[in-house]
């Protein structure tokens, strides 16, 4: 008899490299990924994404933007550095997640040239106990 695995969370981290021009900084565009990412791997929001500016002449090796957005399930937290192109995004979830979905949409806002992906199971023992 095979015994299934009891996971609580899942948690799918995203490195994004070449993303398209002007995307990283869009304070817009990042607003509304992180509301779309929300239906998109059939979650609920809690309260509206938030995102922030960093500021830039403070510093200047970290400009780009940072947001989250509170699920029922957890969260998703995006950082962008506008200066590389590059975004990391966390989505971490108690429920299920479907990668593929959330991939789709990375791809089809941000255009990254190259994504690095981790796919986390967390709480291996949390049903143990």
């Amino acid at each position: 008899m095979i015994k299934k695995e009891h996971i609580f969370g899942h948690e799918l981290l995203l490195d994004c490299y070449g993303c398209k021009k002007g995307a990283c900084g869009d304070l817009d565009h990042c607003y509304s990924f992180l509301d779309k990412l929300v239906d998109a791997i059939n979650m609920r929001k809690q309260a509206p994404p938030q995102i922030f500016r960093t500021d830039h002449k403070l510093y200047p090796d970290k400009a780009g933007l940072s947001g989250w957005v509170p699920l029922v399930e957890s969260s998703i937290v995006i950082h962008t550095l506008s200066k590389h192109n590059f975004i990391s995004i966390d989505i971490y979830t108690c429920g299920k997640l479907d990668p593929k979905r959330a991939v789709a949409l990375v791809k089809k806002y941000f255009g990254p040239q190259k994504i690095e992906k981790q796919y986390l199971k967390r709480g291996r023992h949390y049903y143990i106990h």
